[in-house]
């Protein structure tokens, strides 16, 4: 792995852990030439999988995709990376053990939300907005309200 300070090759990990799932390793690294720190994440290779769009479209499913418009709804609240790579590796999980190869976007998106909302509700708000496309202001006022009434929501 090439070090992100000095570029160099040479590096020893210093610690892994398996994901919940099983299906992500993190390391953490040290550079031999500079000393310099970091952590890489491994996943499983995941071929094959096409979204099915709302108009019936079909495109590769893009994991990169999905993590910035998790990123997106994060973005300057308490939720950090490891967070949120956890909640995508963890829809993908979900979906991939629900469905074959063909996923409709709905699924994703339904998937998303429900673990947004556990972890941030102002960021799961944002999310529900684009996805669901939200009109007007009443719709936000709508989609904050049910969080209210839906079982689990913070007090």
């Amino acid at each position: 792995m090439r070090c992100p300070k000095c570029t160099s090759i040479d590096d020893k990990v210093i610690d892994s852990r398996i994901s919940k799932e099983g299906s992500s390793i993190r390391r953490r690294r040290e550079c031999l030439e500079c000393g310099h720190r970091f952590t890489t994440t491994e996943f499983i290779v995941r071929e094959g999988i096409v979204v099915i769009k709302r108009d019936g479209r079909r495109e590769d499913f893009d994991r990169e995709k999905l993590i910035r418009s998790v990123r997106a709804a994060c973005q300057k609240r308490p939720v950090d990376a490891e967070q949120l790579g956890m909640l995508v590796e963890d829809v993908v999980d979900a979906l991939e053990a629900q469905y074959d190869t063909d996923i409709p976007s709905r699924a994703i998106g339904d998937a998303v939300m429900s673990r947004l909302r556990k972890i941030d509700e102002v960021a799961y708000v944002r999310f529900a907005s684009v996805y669901k496309e939200f009109r007007d202001v009443s719709e936000f006022m709508l989609e904050i309200n049910a969080l209210d009434k839906k079982p689990g929501a913070s007090a």
